[in-house]
């Protein structure tokens, strides 16, 4: 049970600006957007980011209807063809707190805007934080996944002209 004590409240620090405004699931790659960062926020937030390759982005999938938020297991997908696995063993959108996290490419920065390619979030997304992708902070050793991820990402970063 949740009380008031474990609940916390999270205010957006900017927002998408992005010419993909659906939330599909393939052709992310080469995709295009902005971080604007909200007004309380100077030109100083930004500062240095720009000596970083990547970016880690944590966002709200907003438009996801709380109704349809899963906790348990389902297929990634809905695809019968792979195994079924727990809410926190996938990356799909309708997570219990909304939270997308992806990192993106920096392109540039610029005053309070932060311009960054292959971001999976859609125009208007809510963005909650924004960290420096940092070498020592990925994961250390051999990484492993089921088979099916790399079925499911097969299309997921190729460009939309593919």
């Amino acid at each position: 049970m949740t009380t008031a004590a474990e609940r916390f409240t999270v205010t957006p620090i900017g927002r998408i600006v992005a010419t993909r405004a659906e939330p599909t699931d393939d052709r992310w790659g080469e995709t295009a957007a902005s971080i604007v960062l909200a007004p309380q926020f100077g030109p100083d937030a930004l500062l240095g980011l720009d000596a970083f390759s990547h970016v880690e982005v944590l966002f709200l999938f907003d438009r996801v209807d709380p109704a349809r938020v899963e906790t348990g297991a389902r297929h990634p997908r809905g695809n019968a063809a792979w195994p079924r696995v727990g809410i926190f063993a996938q990356r799909g959108k309708r997570r219990p707190n909304r939270i997308g996290s992806t990192i993106a490419r920096i392109v540039e920065v610029r005053g309070t805007t932060l311009v960054v390619a292959e971001l999976d979030a859609i125009d208007g997304t809510p963005v909650l934080d924004l960290k420096p992708v940092m070498r020592e902070f990925l994961p250390r050793g051999e990484l492993r996944q089921p088979a099916w991820v790399a079925q499911l990402m097969a299309a997921y970063w190729r460009a939309a002209d593919d």
